[in-house]
């Protein structure tokens, strides 16, 4: 039988847009700050731990993915992909198709349109209301579970099933 497999996709936590700086180098701003852990909170206590990460190389997607780390008990290793920068659907999966076989769970951080359009090409069926709203919206910081059963290099598109869409925020001042 295939194994059943996890992706996880997370959209980086919220930035800043300071003077001067690269669109690259742009870091996480208060709310991205406040955010980023609740989304690493949201992870473990929907017991999705990964066994490993592929993070966009930009500094807002590796600061969401350190604060949200920070927040699990033992953090995966981790793959700082530059490909994932900006990147469109049909990359992010490719990268995805890349994971190794003793991988169940693969957590993705990453940026818009690319995550949310990754998350409806992969999507044949859903759970609930989860494939409404990530197609409607996928902002700062959410959270998209697609479950399918075989191996990476296989993941088509729609083959697999929105299981959760979330948007972890953390407390306001």
């Amino acid at each position: 039988m295939n194994p059943l497999r996890r992706l996880v996709v997370l959209r980086h936590a919220k930035s800043a847009w300071p003077e001067g700086v690269s669109d690259h180098a742009r870091p996480l701003g208060r709310r991205g700050l406040r955010d980023a852990p609740a989304a690493g909170r949201w992870l473990s206590a929907a017991d999705c731990l990964p066994d490993l990460v592929l993070c966009s190389t930009a500094r807002r997607a590796r600061e969401t993915w350190e604060l949200a780390a920070a927040e699990l008990g033992s953090p995966p290793p981790v793959r700082h992909d530059p490909r994932l920068y900006a990147a469109e659907a049909r990359d992010l999966l490719d990268a995805v198709r890349e994971g190794p076989a003793d991988v169940e769970t693969l957590l993705l951080v990453g940026h818009n349109p690319g995550v949310q359009d990754l998350t409806l090409l992969l999507t044949g069926e859903a759970l609930g209301e989860s494939l409404d709203r990530a197609g409607s919206k996928f902002p700062t910081s959410a959270i998209a579970v697609l479950t399918w059963r075989g191996s990476w290099s296989d993941l088509a598109p729609g083959a697999a099933l929105l299981t959760d869409f979330a948007v972890p925020r953390g407390p306001r001042p």
